[in-house]
């Protein structure tokens, strides 16, 4: 066994302390990664808090992982010692289902193994433990390589932020001729508007208010408005193709709704711990459809970051010792990040 250092919650809503644990030796197809950096996701403060219940305890969070291979299995072929890697939202799947087999692992049948809160696909049914640690161990099928041109802690974030907006993104076409509007500015907003304005959209931040107006004119978005302002929502009337819901608060999903032209669809990625509620007007009022995406698939995640290097797309972040984490789940929930 593989001796790790990390950071854990004892129990719900319990701040992130000091903790040792175990991974497994390398197995065949393994690799073993020196974590960089990793990523802190609204989710996991969601999950720390026990905020969508079964949260298990002591967890190690953290599912936006960089750093370096430092060991692999005998029959590793994708990887070798000293390459760039990163790990995402999970770290398996049954790889038989269509979905898996479609290359859909994150909607796998029988349930994607998580990075973190997760049950291994082994004889002991361990517990998956994430990023906040020095080490983690994976089968080389869920490794992500990270592109030369992408600093590994700007790359990060990509590994959830990035592929939940790409993912909608693409299925949904967002390109030239789309008008796309992206509710918040925050870690999935802001990677949100640059890669809609890389496909060549027209991108329109929905924000609370204008205080991150300029931070998103220069990330490529188009117009920002402020959605506490009436007179927004009686402009944009029936305006968008696409709108993203990013934030993870309740919102009035209802008055989104309305700024969609006819067959709009608002798609949900931001995950509050409350149930939507969409009122039937909203939807047959104009053809308007209500959508959510999770992440993306392995083939997919590799795919948004060709896409990311190709024009240079990285996340902007602010970076911390992980001995701040818990002053740091504080900021997010108060909205004090850029």
């Amino acid at each position: 066994m593989i001796q790790v250092a990390g950071y854990a919650a004892q129990q719900a809503k319990a701040p992130l302390t000091p903790y040792s644990f175990e991974r497994r030796d390398p197995r065949e197809y393994d690799v073993v990664i020196d974590i960089e950096y990793s990523g802190i996701c609204h989710s996991d403060i969601h999950q720390v808090n026990n905020g969508w219940g079964a949260s298990t305890f002591p967890m190690v969070p953290g599912h936006e992982i960089t750093g370096i291979v430092s060991q692999v299995g005998t029959g590793v072929t994708r990887y070798k010692v000293g390459d760039r890697a990163a790990v995402g939202n999970f770290v398996d799947s049954c790889r038989k289902c269509r979905n898996c087999q479609k290359g859909l692992e994150q909607y796998c049948v029988e349930g994607a193994t998580w990075t973190y809160n997760s049950v291994e696909r082994d004889d002991r049914n361990s517990s998956t433990q994430g990023g906040y640690s020095n080490k983690i161990v994976v089968d080389e099928n869920y490794v992500l390589r990270i592109p030369e041109n992408i600093p590994r802690d700007r790359a990060a974030p990509l590994l959830c932020a990035g592929i939940t907006l790409y993912s909608p993104l693409m299925h949904w076409k967002a390109g030239p001729g789309k008008k796309v509007g992206i509710i918040g500015l925050g870690g999935l907003g802001h990677i949100g508007v640059k890669i809609a304005h890389a496909l060549g959209a027209e991108v329109t931040v929905l924000s609370h208010s204008l205080k991150k107006q300029q931070e998103g004119k220069k990330l490529g978005a188009d117009y920002f408005y402020d959605t506490s302002d009436r007179e927004t929502l009686k402009k944009l009337r029936g305006y968008f193709d696409i709108i993203i819901n990013t934030v993870s608060v309740e919102l009035d999903s209802n008055k989104y709704m309305k700024l969609l032209n006819v067959d709009g669809t608002m798609i949900v990625v931001g995950l509050p711990e409350k149930e939507i509620q969409i009122a039937p007007f909203s939807l047959v009022s104009a053809r308007h459809s209500l959508a959510a995406s999770a992440i993306g698939g392995i083939r997919e995640t590799k795919e948004m970051l060709d896409f990311c290097s190709k024009h240079n797309i990285a996340c902007d972040i602010e970076l911390i010792p992980i001995q701040k984490v818990n002053e740091a789940y504080e900021r997010v929930v108060n909205s004090d990040v850029r």
